[in-house]
């Protein structure tokens, strides 16, 4: 339940805080500046998903080697049995 209180705080502040003073009377007019934030912040984003991408694929590339020794070392066991 607090978390929710403060989500809505927080929406509530951005409004207020985006909105120019000018045409609504109240705001802190920082549109300009939350767009600039969010503009170049587009690219530090891109390169940090670009980068956890290049991680994951690694990953999921040495698993895959994984499963295929481990297949191969269960059906090289298998023939041993028998």
């Amino acid at each position: 339940m607090l978390a929710l209180i403060i989500g809505i705080a927080m929406i509530l502040f951005t409004v207020f805080a985006a909105l120019p003073p000018e045409a609504f009377g109240f705001g802190l007019g920082w549109g300009k500046d939350i767009l600039l934030f969010l503009r170049g912040s587009i690219p530090v984003f891109a390169a940090f998903i670009g980068l956890i991408s290049i991680f994951i694929g690694i990953a999921d590339i040495k698993d895959k080697q994984d499963a295929k020794k481990e297949e191969a070392a269960m059906k090289s066991g298998e023939n041993k049995s028998e």
